[in-house]
């Protein structure tokens, strides 16, 4: 059971900042309803402009989170886009893999990246949920969906099974307090999708944001990106791909068609597809897109027989489940589930 709760700003640090205050005392409130006890790190809210300025300071943060005994949970607070810039002060020395510890991290979008960084040491993590896109929640609680999974994850430390969301939501435009106790749209939904191959398969599932996999290759947004990440193997060899299963999800930025079809080539040319058991696909936020994603996926994979799994709920569009990253999944499409065995 999760007693401890740590929140670390790892990318963008709008956890600090006034305008969202209202939102992190919602989320704080429900956290110790639940009865959890509350961390932040030294460091997490100093506010975008710190944060931005101080890589070294949150990649201290992620250090410290991990050596601390009491924690049991470690929630990132949001995404944001330039997580990549903490590789040098993890693993320059080793300093990751020295402060690892058998604790259970949670992320989704940017954090993409820590995900990668935590698998190259050897710890499942869990994908999916973040502390303001969804504790902070402005509606009168977290979406039931949401709230499902991440109430697993406290009573048990991992998550079992998912199942489909009976509904999806549209996006928030006003995040202010004026928001605070309204419920967004919502529309009914239609489960998972077998978009081609067979519909059981199994692996272990890695992955995560499309728009962050693909700055690990092309320096469009930093310029930088590319050559850190291959200084620093952040993105998995071949030969690490084989036999798992692939998660795909697109980010509030709604990516182009033609960008997102170079992102797949990308991930093509990696070997990555010729490798995976499969591929899960989150739904597009807004579903916008949707056709256009679904169909350059099955273009570019070239493959009928690898199976395509598509609109998960899990990523940027609500509601959110969380998603073992680490143990064998097993996914059955006709029987609209995906289970996870125990975590080791």
């Amino acid at each position: 059971m999760i007693k401890t709760v740590t929140i670390v700003s790892l990318s963008r640090g709008i956890l600090g900042e006034s305008y969202i205050r209202h939102e992190r005392e919602i989320g704080l409130r429900r956290l110790e309803d639940c009865g959890l006890q509350v961390k932040f790190t030294r460091h997490a809210l100093m506010g975008v402009d710190y944060l931005r300025d101080h890589p070294e300071a949150r990649a201290a943060d992620l250090l410290e989170a991990f050596a601390d005994p009491e924690t049991d949970l470690i929630v990132t607070a949001i995404g944001g886009d330039d997580t990549y810039r903490l590789l040098p002060y993890l693993f320059e020395g080793n300093q990751l893999a020295n402060a690892v510890t058998d604790k259970v991290f949670l992320g989704f979008s940017d954090t993409t990246i820590n995900h990668l960084m935590l698998h190259k040491v050897g710890l499942p993590t869990f994908y999916g949920q973040a502390f303001i896109p969804d504790v902070c929640e402005l509606d009168a609680g977290m979406l039931p969906y949401t709230a499902r999974y991440f109430e697993e994850l406290i009573a048990t430390g991992t998550v079992a099974e998912i199942v489909p969301s009976p509904v999806w939501y549209e996006e928030r435009t006003d995040f202010s307090p004026a928001a605070v106790g309204t419920a967004r749209p919502a529309h009914p939904d239609t489960g998972f999708r077998l978009l081609q191959g067979p519909s059981v398969f199994s692996g272990k599932i890695l992955g995560g944001c499309i728009d962050t996999l693909f700055d690990i290759f092309d320096g469009g947004r930093y310029a930088d990106m590319p050559a850190l990440c291959r200084k620093y193997g952040l993105f998995p060899a071949a030969e690490d791909w084989k036999g798992r299963i692939l998660l795909l999800e697109s980010s509030e930025e709604r990516m182009e068609p033609e960008k997102y079809r170079r992102a797949v080539r990308k991930l093509k040319e990696e070997r990555v597809f010729s490798a995976v058991s499969g591929v899960l696909v989150g739904k597009p936020m807004d579903r916008q897109y949707e056709k256009e994603y679904l169909d350059i996926l099955a273009e570019e994979i070239g493959d009928p027989t690898l199976p395509i799994v598509c609109n998960l709920n899990v990523g940027h569009a609500t509601p959110r489940c969380i998603i073992p990253f680490g143990v064998t999944a097993t996914v059955d499409a006709a029987a609209q589930r995906i289970t996870f065995a125990p975590v080791q």
